[in-house]
């Protein structure tokens, strides 16, 4: 794909108002060191390791680098936020010094294309249109974006309604965008009640299959998707559900080893009734604490 060598008058003018306003931000000399530092890595006497990487080679870490800052941030952790958030930036531009080394684009580039977009999708801020709120803020988004795949479509590019949808995306929140969009356009259950119906479908389709079989697994995605789209309805992002629930679990259980440390047991070791017992003990804990911290 190739972009425009210069910037849009639109993002110009932008640009010019902007840098009219007290402290807006000026020049970044730490920026241009970082971008020169991975060029450097990259030249032929620079690192072995950097010099070899390709983007399907270092795919995998830019999707682990995004998780650990998610993580910062779910702690509250600020500092470790900003490295990580640094990690990830190394990695965009690791991967903007591959596609420049072979010629397919820069960042300057990736910047320009980046600014264009940001622009042209907030016509509430830099064009004559309102949004008084966060909800119509995304609805323009939401809009602009339409007009972008209808004008691919004229142009001959794909312009399917899930294929800006990534399918590297975790499962649960590939399946919330793609059945947002999907109701968007009006494939849509007529209440929350309906969907549970459609659950309760699922689970008995899945019931009827053999255990361990290819057909009950694909039975039991289909139960997932539809639960999926409870959440969705509800209001509830479901891939941040199940990770909550996941440090929950993560959270009692490392009480629970705790627990059976103190009685002088791993609790590997300890029944399923001991393991139980151990479980309510931690969750009376925990609500106790709550309602400490609330007083």
């Amino acid at each position: 794909m190739t972009t425009q060598n210069t910037p849009s008058q639109a993002v110009l003018a932008v640009d010019e108002q902007t840098l009219e306003r007290p402290q807006a931000p000026q020049a970044h000399p730490d920026f241009d060191r970082l971008v020169r530092t991975i060029w450097r890595l990259r030249q032929s006497d620079g690192c072995p390791w950097d010099k070899e990487q390709t983007h399907r080679s270092i795919a995998q870490n830019m999707i682990e680098e995004t998780y650990e800052a998610v993580d910062a941030i779910m702690a509250d952790d600020v500092e470790h936020l900003r490295e990580e958030l640094g990690d990830m930036l190394e990695q965009v531009l690791l991967n903007t010094q591959i596609a420049e080394d072979d010629g397919e684009f820069t960042i300057d580039e990736v910047c320009r294309e980046l600014n264009e977009k940001l622009v042209r999708r907030h016509p509430h801020v830099f064009g004559e249109t309102a949004a008084s709120s966060a909800e119509g803020a995304l609805a323009r988004w939401d809009e602009v974006k339409r007009q972008e795949r209808a004008a691919r479509g004229e142009r001959g590019e794909s312009s399917g309604l899930l294929d800006s949808v990534p399918s590297s995306l975790p499962a649960l929140m590939q399946c919330q965008k793609i059945s947002k969009r999907a109701a968007k356009a009006g494939f849509e259950w007529e209440s929350v009640a309906d969907i549970w119906d459609k659950v309760a479908e699922e689970r008995a389709e899945f019931e009827q299959e053999e255990r361990g079989s290819e057909a009950a697994a694909q039975e039991f995605g289909d139960l997932l998707f539809s639960l999926v789209n409870v959440a969705r309805r509800e209001g509830i992002d479901a891939e941040a559900a199940l990770a909550s629930s996941n440090r929950k679990f993560r959270r009692r259980w490392a009480a629970m080893e705790l627990l059976a440390a103190e009685r002088g047991r791993d609790l590997e070791d300890c029944t399923t009734d001991e393991m139980n017992e151990l479980w309510d003990l931690v969750k009376v804990a925990e609500r106790e604490a709550s309602v400490k911290a609330g007083e």
